[in-house]
């Protein structure tokens, strides 16, 4: 980490950008403006030197070895998971099951904990602001199992619609809340907190998907009082391949495993099986090893930065990014407004361009955002558009870059409005 002289603390503006390396690059001799943090984060120059390291000096598989090599592995995994342990303040590291993304982990609980506790006609709640990775396995167990799958909705701000969660919970019949904490497309905080309170109070379990709240504020699961929680390393400035879930030991103890095969059993007869016990239980076979090093390391950085300046730097994005957004007469911001309701990302159309066309546009001149229904397509079909453009920051994003992109944006504007105006020739 670099620090300034006198303060000694570090920065976070120009400065961090060349922690990045991919950052360095230009693209058709324009400056790399990276604004597709929420899909996936870059890596920092420590993530990729500890995992280089581990593969030259550590490479074994770990728990069952007995030499050096496959005890340094097995420690620097084991040291990892702890890592992790205390980044979400849980209570014990074997709550904490290493999955190779946020989806695996919300399909380990539909697997592990809904087809042995779900009924038919038992509620599980989800919100119209989900991922479909919050979506699909419940919809998988409404057709296997016969379960309901209801839905809280949105407010014309974007908001959540707290009115709806209420008066279904209220019902009696929600066996699980299953909520996003950042909407991946809108940047909507959840009251996700008071959600868990409110399932609680009426004999629901509770499932936080975090994948895009962990890059951007800290997660203190024993308050939250959450059941489970997910999130994928990537997005942390980690590497690909690694997601977490966290459980409580009492309902991970309770589920039965969700893979079978090597490292997660205790004793294989012909006839039967038992499992190993928490956490080998939930992560079979070779698990993903260098990933969980960098996600130490991504870890580490994100703490030695501080989540008062990241949320600070992130949040005067998110403000100037609202501010100039707007001030583009073909532009139509979605979602809140507020940036204290919002994390992460925006989402906007363009009027009359569709958004693989300005994104498309916006990449040759080396400007990356996503388009799409951003794997959300409930909550588009609900705003009334197929698809969205989506900017998202990370804390090497700087103000220069979102001025950059609206000005590649107002380009692309008018390149399409002369196009048709010509009549297409």
């Amino acid at each position: 980490m670099r620090y300034h002289r006198e303060t000694k603390m570090p920065l976070l503006r120009n400065d961090i950008r060349g922690l990045f390396p991919i950052l360095t690059q230009t693209i058709d001799g324009n400056a790399l403006v990276y604004l597709d943090t929420a899909s996936t984060s870059q890596k920092p120059d420590i993530v990729l030197k500890k995992m280089d390291d581990f593969y030259h000096n550590d490479n074994a598989n770990v728990k069952r070895g007995m030499h050096t090599l496959a005890e340094r592995s097995t420690e620097l995994y084991e040291a990892a998971r702890t890592k992790v342990q205390k980044f979400l303040n849980a209570r014990k590291p074997h709550e904490i099951i290493f999955t190779k993304n946020c989806t695996e982990a919300i399909n380990l609980v539909a697997r592990s904990w809904g087809e042995k506790n779900l009924r038919k006609g038992d509620v599980v709640l989800v919100s119209l602001l989900e991922h479909h990775s919050n979506i699909v396995p419940w919809l998988q167990l409404k057709e296997k199992i016969g379960i309901e799958v209801e839905w809280i909705g949105i407010e014309k701000d974007g908001t959540l619609a707290m009115e709806d969660a209420k008066r279904i919970l209220e019902q009696g019949k929600v066996e699980l809340l299953a909520i996003t904490a950042v909407s991946n497309v809108l940047g909507t905080v959840t009251p996700y907190k008071e959600l868990v309170g409110l399932a609680h109070e009426h004999g629901a379990l509770t499932l936080l998907d975090a994948a895009q709240l962990a890059p951007h504020a800290g997660i203190d699961v024993q308050n939250i009082d959450c059941d489970f929680l997910a999130f994928s390393g990537h997005k942390v400035y980690g590497p690909t391949g690694i997601g977490v879930l966290y459980g409580k030991e009492e309902l991970l103890d309770a589920m039965q495993p969700f893979l079978g095969g090597g490292t997660m059993i205790q004793e294989v007869f012909t006839d039967r099986f038992s499992p190993s016990h928490l956490p080998e239980k939930f992560e079979a076979g070779t698990p993903p090893i260098a990933e969980a090093v960098g996600l130490h390391a991504a870890l580490d950085f994100i703490q030695e930065i501080g989540w008062e300046k990241i949320q600070a730097h992130e949040k005067e994005l998110i403000t100037h990014a609202l501010s100039s957004l707007e001030q583009l007469k073909s532009v139509t911001v979605l979602g809140p407004k507020d940036p204290q309701k919002i994390a992460g990302c925006i989402a906007f159309v363009s009027e009359g361009i569709h958004p693989h066309d300005l994104t498309e546009y916006c990449g040759r001149k080396g400007v990356c955002m996503r388009a799409g229904h951003h794997c959300a397509q409930p909550l588009h079909k609900s705003l009334g558009h197929p698809a969205t453009t989506r900017m998202s920051f990370g804390i090497y994003n700087t103000r220069e870059d979102i001025d950059r992109a609206c000005a590649v944006i107002r380009e692309c504007c008018s390149f399409f409005r002369d196009t048709t105006d010509r009549g297409g020739d």
